[in-house]
């Protein structure tokens, strides 16, 4: 499941580190290479920032101050945000390589970023989800739909917490 290269996480001005924190699990979790963000507010909570699987020694979690010199080395930007003419999730076909665009928890991607963007996709729900949330769902998508090869026993035993030995014996 190692798509590190060719897969990074982009957070337009990110606010809340807790928020961040749990994107770097996120990261850690679906084989993210990199998490660049943009303006200053995480910069200044940063020290605040929970990494309790210390993801951050695999991810790295840099600034920038735009991503779009960012799309030669990913080939595709796509933004993920309600967005009006936006691909529903389910309908999406993910790019091999890709950057994926988060906007800030409390605003939007801003419009030159959405017209630089490859595609544009939305998760359909009622409402809007955190930030956290929309990373963790929009890389299941991507997970989910391709077609690998997993020994889903060993994925267990390899993935789950220490103190976890449970077994499904029915079925």
């Amino acid at each position: 499941m190692n798509q590190s290269k060719s897969l990074a996480i982009g957070l337009c001005n990110p606010k809340s580190p807790a928020n961040v924190g749990a994107v770097l699990r996120a990261a850690g979790c679906y084989s993210v290479g990199k998490i660049f963000y943009t303006g200053t507010r995480f910069t200044m909570a940063s020290k605040y920032q929970t990494d309790p699987q210390r993801v951050s020694n695999k991810v790295s979690i840099d600034e920038v101050d735009s991503f779009i010199p960012l799309k030669e080395q990913y080939k595709k930007l796509v933004c993920i945000e309600l967005v009006e003419g936006a691909i529903p999730l389910p309908e999406f076909d993910h790019p091999e390589n890709a950057l994926y665009i988060f906007g800030p928890e409390d605003g939007s991607v801003p419009q030159k970023l959405v017209d630089e963007c490859d595609a544009v996709v939305y998760i359909p729900t009622e409402g809007c989800m955190n930030l956290a949330a929309t990373v963790n769902v929009l890389l299941y998508d991507r997970l989910a739909k391709q077609d690998l090869d997993i020994d889903h026993i060993e994925q267990v035993r390899n993935n789950r917490d220490g103190n976890n030995r449970l077994v499904h014996r029915k079925g």
